[in-house]
């Protein structure tokens, strides 16, 4: 634990301007980023007696190392760069809301030829409508099921629209008439489009057209005594009647605003948001968050807006919002989500008529969800804590163990050796920490061999980091405490820039100054307390042989086995026998099935990767666009192996000089095995008679059997 005054600026290094502060831990870590108006006064309240700031705060400070700031010009920019660096940081000190789901939006894909109206979740995409969002994806399904019969636009996914083209028949939505299929081209892509913008009209608010209009058709129809198409238009008028009555108008004027309330307490406080649109509720979605410090009901909004719209732009900022409480100051806020809209927004507080009235509703759905949170979030705190300290007693450790990293080995008989690592910590999965390797030291099947490469390559790295940092223990230096950046590893190799050699896909390193010194998170730069290996005694003993290689002995390492879920140790020959009903279990058994997940997973996507690799993937410079425009020439990678450097050279885009790397490339290639049919036995001719290869990569025929067969190889 730190003492403030040993890192507290001196007086008038300060300046009494607006901007931005970081508070970093011994690891460089940023654990705090906040705004002032002054700089000076702010940092100030930081260093004062610990005895009056209050619990988190006290903590905060006192887990911080260092404290630094940037000078902005304004409040406005201030709040822009604390935004920022909040959203690249990720402070774990500082108001975050956690929203324990991806709300879901329904989504209508403009930016397609043939507009799709879908349920969408995640981040927001370039040309795509949205609405909503939605507290369970089966409302939207509800909504867009009834609105089809009026607005019949494409819900297909494209695989089955490109079938459906293919076969010339559409899907059962085409024929019952709540698809307008054009897909067999029953209406135009300008007809179509047309359709969608109606459908977007409709769900943005615009409803009185489409019900006149629907009614004047229904009434001149029955005065033709066209009874059967009076019918239907009767009916779409219910549909449309009843979609609307899904979300009534609660403001009135077609008003579009967000209406925005907090409940809280000491501890905590949750957030509940309405989005209206058009006058009706559209969408709801809400937040929790812990108060790390003493905060203000304006400072907690000023926060929810700073998630809800620091991504959006344009109509996505509603001219209106109603908020309990006004940041302080309003107008750095207000002039902010003015400049994201393009347009003026009004910020303030409701204080009569429906607009008060509704703001109560919202205030207590803000209360229940707190309410709700604090009755699950007990159970759960409860119950990983007697998880955590099950496992410090069985394994006899001096503490629970709040940061356990487990480690799985996958292949398929031999091929595609990875691993993976994935992070829990306080019990809890940390998925930005996980990491993936590929097995480098050598070529085959040997689990054991395997996890001693991956736990030296992962602690050679934080051993690395120590080093560079200083961070080393008292009375030890960079020569005792085991290897190092450049060292050799354990299979004699030594990269050639002295680091570890980063895997294909998600890269392991960020490089020598791995950025660090701007507070992002670093790749390796944290020990845990626990280590855990998917396996028995042979997998443990790598492990601890691995740690025990590098000089560290403050880490703890244990194995689970899956075949009686036996927890073993190193040196012991008998195994740790948890109790089934044992949370302590449970929680080792969710760490080791997240890291079988994960290691499998990339597994399976190196091994498609590899057999749709192709010979002319090796060509420097050859890009995608050439390599098809050769292959769409050529017909084949064999006919292509065959042709003469002149005859490449006529493919449109193709120079001599690529003509003859790639005659060069394919020349060292080895053709692949001829592919066998697997139910007959025999082997399949393409068309000039030669047998046919069901791999692109040389040399690495595709592996026989059934996909359920190989699945059953994959380890």
């Amino acid at each position: 634990m730190a003492d403030p005054s040993s890192y507290r600026p001196r007086p008038g290094e300060i300046p009494d301007s607006p901007g931005v502060y970081r508070f970093r831990d011994e690891h460089r870590r940023v654990i705090y980023v906040g705004k002032a108006k002054s700089l000076r006064q702010r940092l100030a309240n930081y260093f004062q007696d610990l005895a009056n700031l209050h619990p988190r705060t006290r903590t905060m400070v006192t887990t911080a190392a260092s404290v630094e700031w940037t000078v902005v010009s304004t409040e406005v920019e201030a709040l822009q760069l604390e935004y920022s660096w909040i959203k690249e940081f990720d402070p774990r000190f500082n108001v975050k809301y956690r929203d324990d789901k991806s709300y879901p939006y329904l989504a209508v894909t403009m930016n397609e030829e043939f507009p799709r109206v879908q349920v969408m979740r995640g981040h927001k995409k370039k040309g795509v409508r949205y609405f909503g969002p939605y507290g369970h994806a089966w409302a939207i399904r509800d909504t867009v099921d009834l609105l089809l019969r009026v607005f019949p636009v494409r819900t297909c996914s494209a695989g089955v629209f490109k079938n459906a083209a293919r076969t010339g028949r559409p899907c059962l939505l085409g024929y019952i008439g709540k698809c307008s299929a054009p897909c067999v081209e029953r209406i135009s892509p300008e007809d179509h489009r047309e359709l969608a913008e109606e459908f977007c009209d409709f769900m943005a608010g615009r409803t009185g057209t489409y019900l006149r209009r629907l009614e004047r058709q229904m009434a001149d129809a029955a005065e033709e005594m066209e009874y059967e198409r009076a019918a239907r238009l009767r009916d779409d008028i219910g549909a449309l009647k009843k979609a609307m009555e899904k979300s009534a108008v609660v403001l009135a004027d077609a008003t579009d605003a967000d209406l925005i309330a907090v409940a809280e307490d000491e501890l905590e406080a949750a957030v509940q948001i309405f989005h209206v649109r058009g006058g009706r509720v559209r969408g709801q979605r809400g937040w929790v968050t812990d108060k790390v410090e003493e905060i203000t009901t304006g400072a907690l909004v000023e926060h929810a807006l700073q998630q809800l719209y620091g991504e959006e732009t344009g109509d996505a900022v509603p001219k209106e919002v109603l908020v309990p409480a006004l940041p302080d100051p309003v107008e750095p806020v207000q002039q902010w989500m003015t400049e994201r809209r393009g347009s003026g927004v009004s910020l303030r507080i409701p204080q009569r008529g429906d607009k008060k009235a509704l703001m109560a509703t919202v205030e207590r759905n803000a209360q229940q969800a707190l309410v709700l949170h604090k009755t699950k979030r007990a159970s759960d705190l409860t119950t990983r804590s007697r998880a955590l300290e099950e496992i410090a007693e069985a394994l006899d450790l001096d503490s629970a163990p709040l940061r356990i990293e487990c480690y799985d080995i996958s292949h398929l008989q031999g091929d595609d050796v990875v691993a993976s690592m994935v992070v829990f910590e306080d019990g809890l999965a940390r998925k930005s920490e996980y990491r993936r390797f590929q097995i480098k030291g050598f070529a085959g099947q040997d689990d054991v061999r395997s996890m001693h490469e991956v736990i030296t390559r992962r602690f050679r790295r934080y051993l690395a980091e120590k080093e560079r940092t200083g961070e080393w223990a008292d009375g030890q230096d960079a020569d005792t405490a085991g290897p190092g950046v450049g060292d050799v590893a354990s299979d004699g190799r030594v990269p050639a820039d002295g680091r570890v050699v980063p895997d294909d896909g998600e890269a392991l390193v960020d490089g020598p100054a791995l950025k660090d010194d701007d507070g992002r998170p670093k790749r390796f730069a944290y020990p845990p307390q626990l280590v855990v290996v998917d396996g028995g005694q042979p997998q443990v003993a790598a492990a601890q042989r691995a740690l025990d290689e590098l000089g560290i002995d403050d880490i703890a390492v244990c194995g689970l086995a899956k075949r009686l879920e036996e927890v073993w140790l190193p040196g012991d020959d008998d195994p740790v026998v948890l109790p089934r009903t044992s949370e302590g279990l449970y929680l080792l058994q969710r760490v080791r099935d997240e890291a079988h997940r994960f290691a499998i997973t990339y597994q399976r996507v190196k091994r498609a990767k590899r057999f749709r690799s192709s010979p002319l993937d090796d060509v420097p410079g050859l890009g995608e666009t050439r390599k098809q425009a050769l292959i769409k020439h050529f017909g084949s990678v064999k006919k292509l192996r065959a042709a003469t450097i002149d005859q490449i050279c006529e493919v449109p885009g193709i120079g001599r000089k690529t003509a003859e790397t790639v005659a060069v490339a394919l020349a060292r290639a080895t053709p692949a095995a001829p592919a066998v049919n697997t139910a007959t036995g025999e082997i399949m001719e393409d068309e000039d008679g030669a047998p046919e290869t069901t791999t692109d990569a040389p040399g690495e025929p595709v592996t026989a059997g059934t996909p359920d067969e190989r699945r059953g190889q994959e380890r």
